[in-house]
């Protein structure tokens, strides 16, 4: 063994220990198909044999050759690849004595690519199934949720601990439907099996790649006249650097890659549509036939399809001749066991790019950055009622009593010492006035530390009053222009977003390094909770834009706004901090998707935007029971509170996604898990006691905005007739920030 060998044995080794010891240690079970029960051979009699081989030797055509030719997929194929190897076959592969050839063109996205494939098929007068693409039925497709355990989804909390492989794999079952749809791998491999069976007595449903040479096809033929008895033939497959090498006489290369396979056409086994393309989908009938190869020591994983049984046809199988795979295009994925696993992830990546923007070409028809995503009506049909408006125009009235706000009028200095960055303390740590090493707070959940309540005085110390004033007035100030056309109202609240935002003297560093700080600990910096004190961007965005669409901010400004906003996205997705919120398991989570989607919505991000309310659906999953309660939030000591706080966040964010054609409103998990049930099981408390712990104050009214909510997606609400809710308009317009309640919340 020289020294490359052992280094690979070695490589090989600390690959399976590293494996085994993350499975081990994060409870992953994954089994082996080698691992079923003992296969059962299927014995047929020599007169079974003679009987069913007279009544099948009545076809015109001994064999039919389907070809399925399907779409590129980048990096794992050249561009291109598939019509050059077409046109490699039809030149160049010879006729096959007693078999009738044909193709399927499936579902090919390119229309042009689409095109030029069927114009060379119907230049040789070869006939052809053809399987259109459409988009409108691709976009009714949802992601398979319910195929993931719900702790390896992408928001859960063992995800970011799986390998890179591994995550691309929970990916790909995510995406099942839309990669069966897209490449209908099985869907075409039956087709073709359906077809076939009326024209011939073996069909070979295979893929559009494969080329036979003369001699590969005389071995195929003798191979299954030696073998009558059998109704499945494997045709080992041998893939090919180049495609010219066929060309040379007596050419036979080693064949030991997944095979091919021909069926009898009194086969009862079909292939299996629900597995998808990149994961097995032709393993999985060898695995039901008994077929043995290297795939019987293939993991299966807790997020894959389940290995099946064996069929009543297990062993019924032979092995015949060879067939050539044609050039991908890409040779330094075609070789040795490292081309192997290089190819599963290229594969995956390619499959995952189509996908990507095939979703992107159905929300970006959908979608536009300019658009209102809250009060869209209001700023459109001046849709107020006459009491909202008298309350709008009294609220802008004092907002233009207050400001303009900035950060640096705070009066102590954050730990870095610059005014500009926003900075406040952790708003339930106490300190310790004893002085214990290695702990100087103590977390009293629920309980404040002064100056940390939005309005009281010590406030002014910090930052985070000063925010909500900009938020709140900015909003209600660019609502009451656009209600009542005083330009006084846009004409402050542009002053607002200049201040805070635009003045270098004045404005804010575009980052919440600081916000809620425990001093002395992580190098005073603040934590992850703390970027949901900016969670009310959400509405502030609707404010901007109200403004730009009246001119109250110039162009350059307007410019000046999206690259500040552009810096603090990029913060909140790269940060140690974003990226902690980005995985919290309550709240926080929900609020970091609202500020993430709606920035992403403002900028024009739209693939972030689209990937955002993607993930979100999988916090649903996560952060809701069966039966709608919210068991993160009931951890709390103000549950009341945060159970009303996190569904306004899932309120918002199915409204932002309904501004761009999403759907989160009748989102369901496996378990039911959803923000209708959630808002139910809320609804059901509305006057009556609540009965989980709640050690302040709580506001009732808070139900109301819920309620209407609910009212207006789901209709009516069942067992709460005997309340005697108010009307919309008699509940008040504004609620305490820290309730998650926009300002004028009826007004849509």
């Amino acid at each position: 063994m020289d020294l490359g060998q052992v280094s690979a044995v070695l490589n090989y080794l600390k690959k399976f220990k590293r494996d085994f010891q993350f499975r081990l240690l994060h409870n992953i079970k994954v089994t082996t198909p080698a691992e079923r029960q003992v296969k059962r051979k299927k014995a047929i009699s020599h007169g079974e044999v003679q009987e069913r081989q007279f009544s099948l030797n009545n076809f015109e055509s001994k064999f039919v050759l389907y070809r399925i030719i399907g779409n590129d997929l980048v990096p794992r194929h050249e561009k291109g690849q598939s019509r050059k190897n077409l046109e490699f076959i039809l030149k160049n592969e010879p006729k096959l004595e007693g078999c009738v050839k044909h193709f399927i063109v499936n579902r090919i996205v390119d229309p042009d690519e689409e095109k030029q494939i069927i114009g060379m098929l119907e230049a040789a007068n070869v006939e052809y199934i053809h399987i259109p693409f459409h988009l409108d039925a691709y976009q009714t497709l949802s992601l398979d949720v319910e195929g993931v355990p719900r702790e390896y989804l992408p928001t859960g909390k063992l995800f970011t601990q799986l390998t890179a492989a591994q995550q691309s794999r929970i990916w790909m079952r995510l995406y099942r439907h839309k990669n069966n749809y897209v490449m209908n791998n099985n869907g075409a491999r039956n087709a073709a099996l359906s077809a076939g069976k009326a024209q011939a007595k073996w069909v070979l449903p295979w893929d559009g790649n494969c080329f036979l040479t003369d001699e590969a096809w005389k071995e195929i033929v003798t191979g299954i006249e030696e073998q009558p008895e059998c109704r499945y033939f494997v045709v080992p497959m041998a893939r090919i650097s180049s495609n010219e090498s066929l060309l040379e006489k007596g050419y036979r290369p080693h064949a030991d890659e997944e095979p091919q396979m021909i069926f009898r056409c009194d086969s009862t086994e079909v292939f299996d549509e629900a597995c998808y393309y990149g994961r097995r989908p032709k393993v999985e009938l060898f695995w039901r036939l008994g077929i043995p190869g290297k795939w019987d020591h293939w993991h299966v994983e807790p997020w894959d399809i389940p290995c099946p049984g064996y069929s009543e046809d297990a062993g019924a199988f032979a092995t015949a001749g060879w067939v050539a795979r044609l050039f991908s295009g890409q040779g330094h994925l075609e070789k040795g066991k490292s081309g192997l696993v290089d190819r599963g992830l290229a594969r995956n990546e390619a499959i995952a790019n189509l996908l990507d923007r095939l979703d992107g070409v159905g929300f970006h028809s959908r979608y536009d950055s300019n658009r209102l995503c809250y009060v869209a009506d209001v700023a459109s049909h001046g849709g107020a009622s006459e009491t909202l408006r008298q309350s709008l125009v009294s609220a802008a009235d004092e907002a233009l009593s207050r400001g303009p706000y900035s950060v640096v009028d705070k009066k102590t200095l954050p730990p870095s010492n610059n005014l500009h960055d926003y900075w406040h303390p952790a708003p339930y740590f106490w300190p310790i006035p004893l002085p214990i090493p290695g702990l100087p707070y103590i977390r009293r959940d629920g309980k404040r530390v002064p100056g940390t309540r939005l309005y009281e005085p010590m406030s002014d110390n910090y930052d985070r009053t000063r925010l909500q004033r900009l938020f709140d007035d900015t909003f209600v100030l660019a609502l009451a222009g656009s209600v009542s056309q005083d330009e006084r109202y846009h004409d402050h609240a542009s002053k607002l977003v200049r201040t805070w935002f635009l003045d270098p003297e004045t404005a804010m560093a575009p980052h919440l390094e600081y916000a809620q700080v425990r001093k002395g600990w992580n190098g005073n910096r603040g934590s992850s909770s703390g970027i949901i004190e900016a969670k009310d961007f959400y509405y502030f965005l609707d404010a901007v834009r109200l403004l730009e669409q009246c001119n109250r901010l110039t162009e350059s400004e307007a410019d000046a706004f999206r690259e500040w906003l552009s810096k603090y996205l990029h913060w909140l997705r790269t940060s140690p901090q974003g990226v902690k919120e980005r995985a919290a398991q309550n709240n926080h989570g929900t609020y970091y998707d609202l500020q993430v989607g709606t920035i992403a919505a403002f900028l024009g991000e739209d693939t972030l935007l689209r990937h955002t309310l993607r993930d979100c659906r999988f916090r649903i999953v996560h952060q809701f029971a069966a039966d709608g309660s919210q068991p993160e939030e009931l951890k709390r000591t103000t549950t009341a509170h945060y159970c009303c706080f996190n569904l306004q966040g899932w309120i918002h964010l199915a409204q932002l996604a309904e501004s761009c054609g999403e759907d989160l409103w009748s989102f369901e998990g496996p378990e039911g898990q959803s923000i209708r049930r959630a808002m139910e099981w809320l609804l059901s408390y509305m006057g009556k006691d609540w009965p989980f712990q709640q050690i302040d104050n709580f506001d009732s009214e808070r139900y109301y905005p819920i309620y209407y909510a609910y009212l207006s997606r789901y209709g009516k609400v069942s067992g709460l007739e005997h309340l005697g809710i108010p009307s919309k308009e008699e509940v008040k317009p504004l609620f305490f920030p820290h309730d998650g309640i926009r300002p004028f919340w009826q007004l849509s």
